[in-house]
Parts: structure tokens; C-alpha cells; sequence
């Protein structure tokens, strides 16, 4: 399977825009630029999508394992905190908060480190990826 995604950039970096499209049309001419990397710019930014994309394909993984477990999430929501610093992604961070009837901690805590680790997104990332989990 391969998926895609097309960015066009005009102009120079600071003062220039570019816009992202994607296989899905999920995103499409979705803008972005310097100031919605860097300030508060209207649009995305790479970052962003990295940490959206981190953030689902974690919570995706988390389900599959948790049902290999025999359990079945009631709700898992997972935040992404990507930091960005001297031009690289340095760490990729995951806060969840599951709701998963009859599990324990520990193996809810099990199933989320499994998760984290063998997501292909996490995979992906060359950078120090760590996460918190709560049930409830």
C-alpha cells in the first residue's frame, strides 16, 4: 500500500505559502506557511500533521492490541504533543485518556507501551517518543 500527500511551496521561505493536499482529500490546498509554523498563523503546519498522524496511528495500534488482550476500548482519545527545537522533531509525546471496561492499570499500561512502541508511525520517528495514560 502506498498513500500520499502533494505540498506546493511559492515564494521564499519567511515571507512565501505553500498548501498541502492529500490522497483522501482530507486536506486539500490546506495552507500553510511560515507564520502557521512558526507564529500564529491561519493554516498547519508539518509538525502538526506529524503529531495528528502519531496520535491516531497510536490510538489505532492501541485498539488492536487491547482486543488481542480480549478487551474492547469504550473510548480511547489520545493528545500528541510534538516538539519542535534547532530544526529537528526531538521528541514525539502521547497523552491518553481510555476508558476500557474490565481492564486493570497494569494491563492497561502494558497494552499502551506495546502500542507505543510498535506503531508504525512511532516506528517512523527517529526521537524520543514516551507517553501518560489514565483510565476512567
Amino acid at each position: 500500500m502506498i498513500r500520499n500527500a502533494t505540498a506546493v511551496w511559492n515564494g521564499s521561505g519567511k515571507e512565501g505559502n505553500g498548501h498541502l493536499s492529500t490522497q483522501s482529500g482530507v486536506l486539500k490546498e490546506t495552507q500553510y506557511s511560515f507564520n502557521t509554523r512558526f507564529a500564529d498563523g491561519i493554516g498547519t503546519n508539518p509538525e502538526e500533521l506529524v503529531a495528528a498522524a502519531h496520535a491516531g496511528c497510536f490510538t489505532m495500534k492501541l485498539s488492536f492490541v487491547l482486543n488481542e488482550k480480549g478487551f474492547t476500548a469504550d473510548r480511547l482519545e489520545t493528545k500528541c504533543e510534538v516538539t519542535f527545537e534547532n530544526g529537528a522533531v526531538t521528541k514525539s509525546h502521547l497523552i491518553l485518556q481510555g476508558t476500557v471496561p474490565g481492564i486493570s492499570e497494569e494491563q492497561f499500561g502494558e497494552a499502551v507501551k506495546e502500542a507505543e512502541a510498535n506503531c508504525p508511525i512511532s516506528k517512523l520517528l527517529n526521537t524520543q517518543i514516551s507517553s501518560e495514560a489514565k483510565l476512567g
